[in-house]
């Protein structure tokens, strides 16, 4: 018998949870982000030329020709899996491929090992690894903070959003939303180089993780226990209309402080705050890390109860 599109879901982000993207695929053919980013990269390249009307022009182009090629691919991957009980098994397992849970666990406990031993130098470097702020002058608390505003977003970009994509649309949804994902995250800046040329891609993102976003913030104050006061209080003060929601959550159900100043290429850039309390300490990362993880399996009981319902 061959699962519903919620079904799959539920199979796609147990696997995923338990293996994640195995190392040895890595290191001989790197992971499908890689692919587009190497794509975007050369397109930025060629493209990315001009008066601001011409740059944001081609990050349009840009943009259509990441989501034609990602839907393409995913409704030819679905084509050739349909009926086929062993075509739909090598469908979810490339499916896995668009999700972070595991990664993003393994990557936040990278910071919060070095941090609980003292070694502030390697859990700085660690973190670098996963924000795009400036980290050689953080303090344990700046770390800490760090970590958990990434996670938080993150849950949103790599769990959820792909999780509600792939309901909504099976895999061409799923491959959409993560081009458009790392399309953002590549070229969706505000500096002089970018903004014209990523203009496309950041308010696609925006657009597709609107309603992710929201789902997300609801599992992290379920998983916590709390936060909503906090989450609808807060979550409008981020420049981003999505990114403010699992962030405040994530503050509230810590009853702790995010936000706040951060540096990035040595100048400092004001943003709000997000919670009450004391800024996060090492105690409020590993409890953060329980929350997601406890959020992880509220989103597969979700999956599970749809596809019952089905």
């Amino acid at each position: 018998m061959i699962p519903d599109r919620a079904g799959q879901l539920l199979i796609v982000l147990l696997v995923e949870a338990l293996v994640g993207y195995p190392e040895i695929f890595y290191r001989r053919i790197r992971h499908p982000v890689v692919w587009i980013g190497r794509l975007i990269a050369e397109l930025e390249r060629r493209w990315n030329v001009g008066n601001p009307g011409a740059r944001r022009l081609a990050g349009c182009g840009l943009l259509l020709v990441l989501m034609s090629i990602a839907g393409a691919a995913g409704w030819a991957i679905e084509r050739m899996a349909s009926g086929n009980l062993f075509g739909i098994i090598v469908m979810l397992l490339i499916a896995t491929t668009a999700f972070a849970q595991r990664s993003l666990r393994e990557h936040v406990i990278a910071v919060l090992r070095p941090l609980q031993a003292g070694d502030l130098t390697a859990a700085r470097a660690a973190v670098a690894r996963i924000v795009g702020r400036d980290t050689q002058e953080l303090d344990a608390e700046g770390v800490s903070t760090a970590a958990i505003e990434s996670l938080a977003e993150s849950f949103c970009d790599g769990v959820v959003a792909p999780a509600f994509w792939f309901l909504v649309a099976g895999l061409p949804g799923l491959f959409i939303c993560k081009a458009i994902n790392t399309a953002d995250s590549m070229v969706g800046h505000m500096d002089d180089r970018y903004r014209a040329f990523g203009w496309a891609s950041a308010r696609a993102d925006d657009l597709v993780n609107l309603v992710p976003a929201r789902i997300a913030a609801l599992l992290i104050c379920l998983a916590g226990s709390g936060g909503v006061r906090v989450t609808l209080r807060d979550a409008h003060k981020h420049a981003s209309p999505n990114a403010g929601w699992p962030e405040a959550a994530m503050a509230g159900v810590l009853a702790r402080q995010l936000g706040g100043p951060v540096s990035y290429d040595g100048e400092l850039t004001p943003r709000p705050t997000f919670g009450d309390g004391a800024r996060p300490d090492v105690a409020s990362l590993r409890s953060a890390l329980r929350v997601y993880w406890r959020a992880c399996i509220a989103l597969w009981l979700a999956a599970g109860g749809i596809a019952w319902l089905q």
